[in-house]
């Protein structure tokens, strides 16, 4: 680790202007990233005596290499690159002030000619209306169950749609009413796009034009002595009365905000955010983050950075409250208007039954703290202690931040694969994982295992050098960091002596002198040192060995992960498959006609003709094909089962 002195910028070359800076490490990768008002006292902070300093920003400075800033007009702009380099180099320094899970949405697709209401996950989608996000999948659908009794919007995938448009019948739910099958023509695309926009408008909180305008329905069908007519309305209402239910009503005068409130200590804080639209509690999230040395403020700041920086549109809501102004509250404002494209009211709730929502928010914030913190108690202090315990047992150089794992699966040399895990800071970054397909021996294609460790190693830091070439460790032709620009600090292979020989000499082959190679073999659990004839025995309890017995039982699920999809893919193969003009249709005719691989290999150009479908020119494609190698039957190689035989079953 470098020392800040060496690269500290002299002060005169720092500008005052507000901007946003990056620190690196000596590979080249950002290892921080932030903001400031004005540049100069900012980054200056970072230069004074490092025992003044958190730990957590010492260890930061003491991982980069190298400083540099961008400056910009103003703090709305400041604010704007600083979440687009975030969430482009995704520095480790940065603590993630929102959980990453994907939680499911209530999606209606608009920008499809017959809108479509269904679950989704994951990134926002344009022309697209969300509602939520809800705490399960099952909740959504629920609700979608009962409110397509009034707005029968289409629900089934595009597949279904243009299956029902070809054969002109409708799904089941356009058979009860629960869907007004546009597919077959039963309403036109003017129509369903009404209708979705009327269930987005009842979603969005419209509610009490909805209502009233069924019970005067009901009436007036009631007074004609329509009385079944009636009867379903009143079934309707039901349905519609069953959604709101679900979500409670706090405030009376149609409300869109977000209610943030947080619970912190010295290294952890617990969010929980309630979304109210239409007056209505529409969906809850919490988790809980590391807070390290940021102030609340601060967090405030980020948290609402990194919430809203992927969004658009409604996805902002009229208003948010939170417990603090982050400190840069009235550019953080002037942003979030500009995503939603009108005005955003960012305060805190002084009085009302604002200000009692917010303290019920609170209440989930410190209930979820307390609950986290008697789950994984401990947990931070465990990773640090596995670390320094590796870096000490090991006689490392310095701290492993990341670490690398491989493990090889196969069955009796055949569909050998390869897997990588990567931990960094003691967790998974499955975002790094990679999966090799192992080639062999260029003649035969012949592997075993510590060949195939070399393979694998030979191919990653092989990538690694190229990668590292590249300026600034990023693809010249898209500018995007590449994948192996990064070397690890330890590398851990799933084995004992004979493969971590291997993963050594891969790596010494390369010219590569500053990663170290350790093998945990599994009997016992003892760590292999190359060159070494006996193994590093560290203590069964000690978190340094839990950390590495993670990492291998990750590498090993992964690469079984892996093989279980090639093997199952080869085993389905048949030796019709790769014949040139022969599909997947003219196969199953050729199977049905003959019964079996072993008769059509055995038929005569004149038979195989008569197949529908099977020209001259192809009967005799495949006779060729087919006895140009041995007349072997498929063979299941995990349970020796023969697949084709001359009766065509799996005798």
């Amino acid at each position: 680790m470098a020392h800040p002195s060496t690269y500290r910028p002299r002060p005169g070359e720092i500008p005052t202007d507000p901007g946003v800076y990056r620190f690196r490490d000596k590979d080249g990768r950002v290892i921080y990233v932030g903001k400031a008002k004005s540049l100069r006292p900012r980054l200056s902070s970072y230069f004074q005596d490092v025992g003044m300093l958190h730990p957590r920003t010492a260890s930061m400075v003491m991982a980069g290499a190298s400083v540099e800033w961008t400056t910009v007009l103003t703090e709305v702009e400041a604010l704007q690159l600083e979440y687009s380099w975030i969430k482009e180099f995704d520095p480790r320094f940065n603590v993630k002030y929102r959980d990453d899970k994907s939680y499911p949405y209530l999606a209606v697709t608009m920008g499809e000619e017959f809108p479509r209401a269904q679950v989704l996950r994951g990134a926002k989608r344009k022309g697209t209306r969300y509602f939520g996000p809800y705490a399960h999948a099952w909740a959504i659908r629920e609700t979608l169950d009962q409110a397509l009794r009034v707005f029968p919007v289409r629900t089934c995938s595009t597949g279904v749609f243009k299956r029902a448009s070809q054969v002109g019948r409708p799904c089941l739910l356009g058979y009860i009413d629960k869907c007004s099958a546009p597919c077959v023509g039963r309403v036109d695309a003017e129509a369903h796009r009404q209708i979705a926009e009327e269930f987005c408008d009842f979603m969005a909180g419209e509610s009490t034009k909805f209502m009233k305008r069924l019970e005067r329905q009901m009436r007036d069908a009631s007074d004609a002595l329509e009385f079944e007519t009636a009867a379903r309305l009143r079934d309707d209402i039901g349905a519609l009365q069953r959604v709101l239910e679900k979500s409670a009503v706090v405030f009376g005068d149609g409300t869109d905000a977000d209610v943030f409130a947080l619970a912190d200590d010295e290294l952890e804080v617990a969010v929980q955010v309630f979304h109210v639209r239409g007056g209505r509690i529409r969906g809850q999230r919490g988790w809980v983050a590391e807070k390290e040395f940021e102030t609340v403020p601060e967090v405030v700041g980020h948290l609402l950075q990194q919430l809203y920086g992927g969004e658009e549109g409604e996805s902002v809501p009229r208003e948010v409250l939170v417990p603090v102004l982050p400190d840069d509250s009235d550019s953080m404002g002037q942003w979030l208007s500009g995503l939603r494209g009108s005005r955003v009211d960012l305060r805190v709730p002084q009085r009302g039954d604002k200000k009692t929502l917010m303290e019920t928010v609170e209440r989930n914030a410190k209930q979820s703290l307390a609950r986290h913190k008697v789950a994984r108690a401990g947990d931070l202090t465990a990773r640090s202690q596995a670390l320094q315990q590796l870096q000490e047992f090991l006689a490392l150089d310095e701290s492993p931040l990341r670490i690398e794992c491989y493990d090889i699966s196969h069955v009796q040399g055949t569909q050998v694969v390869g897997s990588m895990v990567v931990f960094e800071d003691g967790l998974a970054r499955k975002g790094e994982y990679r999966r090799f397909i192992v080639r062999g021996d260029e003649v035969t294609g012949a592997t075993d295992d510590t060949a195939a460790m070399h393979e694998v190693l030979t191919r990653r830091f092989r990538r690694y050098l190229k990668d590292r070439d590249e300026p600034q460790g990023r693809d010249e032709e898209t500018g995007r960091p590449t994948r192996f620009a990064y070397p690890p600090q330890l590398v851990v292979v799933d084995g004992g002596l004979p493969q971590v020989n291997a993963a050594a000499r891969a790596i010494e082959d390369l010219g590569i002198v500053d990663v170290a190679v350790v093998g945990l073999a599994k009997r016992l659990e003892e760590v292999w040192v190359p060159g070494q004839d006996f193994p590093v025995v560290l203590p069964r309890t000690s978190e340094g060995l839990y950390l590495l017995q993670r990492l291998r039982d990750e590498a090993h699920r992964f690469a079984i992960t892996f093989h279980r999809q090639r093997r199952s893919k080869a085993m389905t193969n048949s030796a019709l498959d790769g014949i040139p003009g022969l599909g997947d249709v003219k196969q199953k005719s050729l199977l049905r006609h003959f019964g079996s691989v072993k008769r059509i290999r055995a038929a005569t150009l004149d038979e195989l003709g008569e197949v529908k479908g099977i020209g001259p020119t192809l009967a005799e494609t495949i006779q060729r094909e087919l006895t140009g190698a041995p007349a072997e039957p498929t063979v299941n190689l995990m349970t020796g089962e023969i697949l084709d035989d001359e009766r065509g079953s799996n005798a």
